[in-house]
């Protein structure tokens, strides 16, 4: 279903935000085997990776699936309870909760409780994502009206003009381009 102008679908959104996400969490996976063996403690650039994955990841994206897609999934009869959104719900807490724990890890350097935390977050995020993209969001496709997903489009360019700990989107996905650049997967 187009349900837009441009072609996008909720969805489309949605997946096209976790290609960034997945960008930044391989720029978290070298820096963190950089650290494991010994060629370094990247504070600066491993905050930077914390700061996104509050920002971009938690406050934007997960925000626009918590928010706005699930309940309309709720609304069409897929369950919370016992189903794909409750799960999904569960995985995002686990994910603030890592990215506290990262956060006060580098805060302190602490690389061991960076590095385990990270993995944990490389992880849990890796699969989620997998989740939501080849089973969740095809779910949602099959359930959503051509009127549910413009709604739920111009909600989401709603919340893409907000500020996200006083960065726009632009500055979100040019701090992605920014570390990925300094930091390319090898």
């Amino acid at each position: 279903m187009n349900a837009s102008n441009t072609g996008e679908t909720p969805t489309s959104v949605l997946k096209s935000e976790h290609k960034v996400i997945l960008r930044v969490i391989a720029v978290l996976q070298h820096l963190v085997d950089r650290s494991e063996s010994g060629a370094g403690f990247e504070k600066h650039c491993l905050g930077r990776c914390v700061e996104f994955f509050r920002l971009f990841a938690d406050a934007c994206h997960h925000a626009k699936e918590e928010d706005l897609l699930f309940p309309a999934l709720e609304s069409r009869g897929i369950p919370r309870e016992g189903g794909p959104i409750g799960c999904m719900l569960e995985e995002h807490r686990m994910a603030r909760e890592l990215t506290r724990q990262m956060g006060d890890a580098v805060d302190g350097d602490d690389a061991e409780g960076l590095h385990g935390a990270a993995r944990q977050y490389i992880d849990l995020l890796t699969q989620h994502i997998h989740k939501e993209d080849n089973v969740l969001f095809a779910m949602g496709e099959n359930v959503l009206s051509d009127t549910d997903q413009e709604s739920l489009c111009g909600k989401f360019c709603e919340v893409a003009c907000r500020s996200f700990g006083g960065k726009n989107l632009d500055e979100l996905h040019r701090m992605a381009d920014e570390l990925e650049a300094r930091w390319p997967a090898e």
